[in-house]
């Protein structure tokens, strides 16, 4: 990815206070600033605007993690040049930086705010995706744990629609998902085995499309259905229709096949459903199925900067929703 020169000057000049808005740096606190970035950057002596506006645009150049995103070790950048930390008093919550921040970057389609945990989170303008790649397996904070918790309260009692529209399809488009669409559970009929549809757009330009099968309950392989609990068999025949059944994209106007069909619980999906679905496809249609249970949903959901459905109320006043 490439930033316009003038809007890389202006990135530069906050990193060196050249810009009155932020800490003025001389030659080695600037070296210092990249070490708390965790780079081996060191300045050389030369025009500091200069010189570091550089060292951002080799950072730009690195790979993204997704479409419509930054390179993860740019966002580091941004994110230690706006740690509320550093405030001063005439910026008490840096509000005034972050407006100068987002002169160069909304010039280049994205948006920096902050979020509930007084984290620096950008976005791209016209998608909403976050460009943060944060790890669903690293250990959760004390906030981030009772927002799981009240996230796994509504999958309780959520029904099939809730967990689809107020969960998965926010969740998806965060992750960089593109054309979601939903077939609702209105008319059955027309859902050929799927619930949702969407593409997501590789960074070659390529398109895969996925189709979506959500079940509210756990996934298991007993003989029946019981409660809230689906037999993976009935899942089996969606599938076939589902992988089977061409989707029409009106973006490019042509019918296409689903690549990849994710299997989705909002409880557990057993080691057995799991295996017996294995059993029943042929290896090229095993390949295309990705499975997604509760723990999946609320890791990814926990560590994203999504609001918690409206019905899910948090615990503590510091997980209220955060405004998009």
């Amino acid at each position: 990815m490439r930033f316009k020169s003038r809007n890389l000057r202006a990135l530069a000049e906050m990193v060196i206070g050249d810009n009155d808005k932020f800490q003025y740096r001389s030659s080695s606190y600037i070296t210092q600033f990249f070490q708390e970035c965790d780079l081996d950057l060191i300045h050389n002596g030369s025009t500091r605007w200069a010189w570091t506006s550089d060292r951002l645009a080799e950072l730009l150049s690195e790979p993204s993690e997704a479409p419509n995103t930054l390179p993860p070790r740019f966002v580091h950048v941004l994110r230690v040049l706006m740690q509320k930390g550093d405030a001063t008093e005439k910026d008490p919550d840096r509000q005034i930086a972050l407006a100068e921040l987002n002169k160069p970057l909304s010039r280049e389609g994205f948006e920096a705010f902050y979020g509930d945990d007084s984290h620096l989170y950008i976005r791209h303008i016209g998608t909403q995706t976050i460009s943060v790649a944060i790890s669903p397996h690293r250990p959760f904070t004390p906030d981030e744990i009772r927002k799981r918790e009240s996230l796994s309260r509504f999958l309780d009692g959520c029904s099939e629609d809730d967990l689809i529209g107020e969960v998965l399809l926010p969740l998806f488009r965060q992750l960089g998902f593109q054309r979601i669409s939903a077939a609702g559970h209105k008319d059955k009929a027309l859902e050929y085995g799927k619930d949702v549809w969407m593409r997501f757009v590789l960074p070659t330009q390529h398109v895969l499309y996925f189709g979506m099968q959500a079940k509210k309950g756990k996934l298991d392989a007993a003989g029946s259905t019981h409660g809230s609990n689906s037999n993976v068999a009935e899942i089996h025949n969606q599938l076939l229709m589902m992988l089977g059944h061409e989707i029409f994209d009106p973006e490019t106007s042509k019918k296409v096949l689903v690549d990849h069909a994710f299997i989705v619980a909002g409880g557990e999906i057993t080691k057995q459903a799991k295996n017996w679905l294995d059993g029943k496809l042929d290896a090229t249609r095993r390949s295309q199925i990705l499975f997604m249970d509760r723990e999946d949903i609320l890791n990814l959901y926990v560590v994203s900067v999504l609001a918690l459905p409206k019905s899910a109320t948090p615990q503590t006043p510091l997980l209220d929703e955060i405004p998009f």
